[in-house]
C-alpha cells in the first residue's frame, strides 16, 4: 500500500513539476493522472503488473472518499452566520454559473455537431 500512495504521488509530482517547466495552464495533479493513466496503459498493454500497489492505494482512497468533505461540511457549520448574510450574493452566482454553463453547453453541442455534418 505504501508504494502504491508512493507511485500516485510520484507522477503527482510529476504533473506539477511539468506545469512548473513549461508553464501550462493546467493543474499540475490533472497532467500526473494522464500521465499515470498514460503509463497503467502501456504497461497493461505489455503485460507488466508495476501497478497493481497503485490500484489498491486507488480503490482506499477511493472508499474513504466521503471523509475529504468532512471538511467543507465543518467550514459550512463554522461560517454559517456569514453565509446567512450572503446569501442573495450566493444564489445568484450559483444560478447565473449555471445558466451560464449551460448556455455554453448548448453553444459547443452546436458547433461541434455542425462540424461534424450533422444539421
Amino acid at each position: 500500500m505504501i508504494k502504491g500512495i508512493a507511485l500516485l504521488l510520484l507522477f503527482q509530482l510529476l504533473g506539477e513539476s511539468i506545469v512548473f517547466t513549461t508553464g501550462l495552464p493546467l493543474p499540475g495533479p490533472v497532467v500526473g493522472l494522464v500521465l499515470l493513466f498514460v503509463a497503467m496503459q502501456a504497461c497493461k498493454m505489455l503485460g507488466l503488473g508495476l501497478f497493481a500497489e497503485a490500484e489498491t492505494a486507488a480503490d482506499g482512497f477511493l472508499a474513504n472518499l466521503g471523509l475529504l468533505f468532512v471538511p467543507a461540511g465543518v467550514g459550512i457549520v463554522a461560517l454559517w452566520s456569514q453565509l446567512q448574510s450572503q446569501a442573495g450574493a450566493i444564489l445568484l452566482v450559483l444560478v447565473a454559473s449555471a445558466v451560464l454553463t449551460l448556455a455554453i453547453t448548448v453553444w459547443t453541442f452546436v458547433i461541434v455537431r455542425r462540424l461534424v455534418g450533422r444539421e
